[in-house]
């Protein structure tokens, strides 16, 4: 036995349980079931409704997209596009369902799932579930109704009056630049 492979065994033995190829994911910033019902409970009825389908995937391409933006007609909308493919999606998850928690009585959170294998974004859901629903996106046609067809992740901000009011591209890395987003953009 070469000299140095024990001195190796014993260093790889000292590496924590889950370190290495996905150590740097961000933690899931999700309370309880029973403190997400207590913190909603009492939201209007249309957004009662996108609570009811919390972490759901759904199906229906733009028209159903468009169609849940038309009855949520009267509060603020933000839509979060990701795909479980995307490590800076997993990275601003966390912000989504803190800042979906403390707004989701007066604003609308959606999320598109883009271009994504079905099984993986289920997987992403289960680590990081979410009190709002997300449209699945396979080829991009919804989020082309907000024109975020150039990145993943893509925030788009609808007004309460049901217009695009800012389409930011990329990742949040901060959570007060959400915020700061959610603030300026979603009234």
């Amino acid at each position: 036995m070469p000299r140095f492979l024990p001195i190796l065994l014993c260093s790889v033995a000292l590496v924590p349980v889950g370190a290495g190829c996905g150590a740097d994911e961000p933690d899931s910033a999700a309370p309880s079931q029973a403190a997400t019902r207590a913190a909603l409970k009492g939201s209007p009825a249309p957004l009662a409704a996108v609570h009811a389908q919390a972490n759901k995937l759904l199906d229906g391409g733009p028209g159903a997209f468009e169609e849940r933006l038309a009855e949520l007609n009267g509060y603020p909308v933000v839509v979060n596009k990701w795909a479980a493919w995307c490590g800076p999606c997993r990275e601003e998850f966390p912000h989504f369902q803190s800042q979906a928690l403390k707004h989701g009585k007066r604003i609308a959170f959606l999320g598109v799932d883009a271009a994504d294998n079905y099984d993986d974004a289920r997987d992403l859901l289960e680590q990081f579930p979410v009190t709002y629903p997300s449209y699945k996106d396979p080829r991009q046609n919804v989020s082309a109704v907000f024109n975020g067809v150039a990145a993943t992740p893509a925030t788009a901000f609808y007004d309460s009056k049901g217009e695009l009011a800012y389409l930011h591209q990329g990742v949040y890395l901060d959570e007060q630049d959400l915020a700061d987003d959610i603030r300026r953009y979603a009234r």
